[in-house]
């Protein structure tokens, strides 16, 4: 397994069980998250958002694909089933693009999913 495989495997990890400092210690310490949902922030900004929003996740992760190119970088598709806060349940696809700095620590994640769905049913719950 690749570190890059690594770092990914622990990422979904943390995010499934909701361990905030588990995942920071994968992303640099000035790491950026681009989110539809909530637009440019650092990556402890977004993960704090994320958790007090939720009550529990489950990470199907479907695949990891590599940079054809040979960039450090990586995309993580996967099935998120999120129980917000208050109960609400949202289950939706994603894509996650991580770029990795020459120490093997994501520097950006860029996420992908159709914000549609989550908008008629999170709202502002998430903002």
């Amino acid at each position: 397994m690749s570190h890059i495989e690594q770092t990914l495997e622990k990422y979904f990890t943390a995010l499934d069980s909701g361990d905030l400092r588990a995942i920071l210690e994968v992303f640099a310490d000035d790491a950026r998250v681009h989110s539809p949902f909530l637009g440019e922030l650092s990556a402890r900004e977004f993960f704090l958002k994320v958790f007090a929003a939720s009550s529990a996740s489950d990470i199907t992760v479907f695949d990891v694909l590599g940079s054809m190119r040979g960039e450090p970088r990586a995309i993580g598709y996967f099935r998120y089933d999120w129980t917000l806060a208050d109960g609400t349940k949202v289950q939706f696809d994603a894509a996650d693009v991580f770029d990795f700095n020459t120490k093997g620590e994501i520097v950006r994640m860029t996420i992908l999913y159709d914000t549609h769905p989550l908008r008629e049913t999170v709202g502002d719950k998430y903002a």
